[in-house]
């Protein structure tokens, strides 16, 4: 299997290779998001529910458990589900082609067996067509090579964001991976409350979209493909000011999406352009520009020079 040390840090992605590993992956990763998300307290933006990168996967980092804590950590390598406590015990499950309902017990179990019962709602979230995780037998598909290709490309794709996220002094979230929506985003504030949210979400309670989009933003991300679209890189803004659909950005394949309301750059075109990253931080750059120069952001308060390793910002 290729890996990122031979230099094949953007493979391939096509969706109708691995559509059907990633729709299973995606209700995967909900069941131990959902498991984060009842135990963790609120924080703003539902930053609380995120998952993050790791060296060989996808964690949900320590979650409390009255005086203990326990983790969840997706290892795309070994292709292994880890169950880890804080007072040394863990339990590991494969991950193979199995049915999401059979995924499910087999967490419950792992957690059972762990001293830990925790309860959650069984329906996906985000998803119009979903199943209760306990009656999907449905999604069944695990292919081994396109889930670390998966991983490889958000673990590249979250150097490229880190290091965006650097140039900005205002409000900006961690770069995490939001399980709902199946995709791993940065996001930052204009320090402006915004008009609520419409809601209409898919099994999303109206309450915490609002409370997500509570605040201007200029948010941007990597979305692996789904409903037969491609893998892509995504820029919008909440709200989304006047003109910013016609705003020109950058590289020359990125466009606007009436459909979706946001700024498109298909990731086959950044995969194969000459200098990907290049393509990429161009993309993030010019349109979150388009959004706070259109939204008349206070820029010269809120960004700052790229960070450097080991340099402290200057002031």
């Amino acid at each position: 299997m290729p890996s990122i040390s031979e230099g094949n840090q953007w493979p391939e992605l096509p969706y109708a290779a691995w559509k059907d590993t990633r729709d299973t992956l995606h209700l995967w990763t909900q069941i131990v998001g959902k498991i984060r998300l009842a135990q963790a307290p609120w924080l703003n933006h539902s930053w609380h529910v995120a998952l993050y990168l790791t060296a060989r996967g996808l964690t949900t980092s320590p979650i409390p458990y009255g005086g203990r804590t326990f983790q969840f950590d997706f290892d795309f390598v070994d292709h292994v589900l880890w169950v880890r406590t804080s007072d040394g015990h863990f339990r590991q499950l494969m991950l193979a082609r199995k049915s999401v309902a059979e995924f499910f017990s087999e967490v419950l179990t792992a957690l059972a067996e762990l001293g830990i019962e925790v309860s959650i709602t069984t329906m996906p979230c985000e998803i119009a067509d979903g199943v209760p995780f306990d009656r999907d037998y449905t999604h069944a598909s695990y292919d081994r090579d396109y889930a670390n290709r998966f991983w490889r490309v958000l673990l590249s794709t979250h150097d490229v964001l880190t290091h965006f996220r650097t140039g900005f002094l205002g409000k900006v979230s961690p770069v995490h991976f939001f399980w709902g929506s199946f995709d791993l985003a940065v996001t930052r504030f204009s320090g402006r409350r915004a008009p609520p949210h419409p809601g209409g979400v898919p099994h999303l309670p109206d309450a915490v979209a609002r409370e997500a989009y509570s605040h201007e933003v200029s948010s941007a991300g990597f979305w692996p493909g789904g409903g037969g679209t491609d893998a892509a890189f995504y820029s919008y803004a909440y709200p989304a000011p006047d003109g910013f659909a016609s705003a020109a950005i950058r590289p020359e394949q990125a466009f606007f999406s009436k459909e979706l309301g946001e700024f498109i750059l298909p990731y086959e075109a950044m995969r194969t352009a000459p200098d990907p990253e290049r393509a990429l931080m161009e993309f993030l750059q010019s349109t979150y520009e388009a959004a706070a120069d259109l939204g008349r952001w206070d820029r010269a308060a809120l960004e700052c020079a790229l960070g450097e390793a080991g340099r402290p910002r200057s002031v």
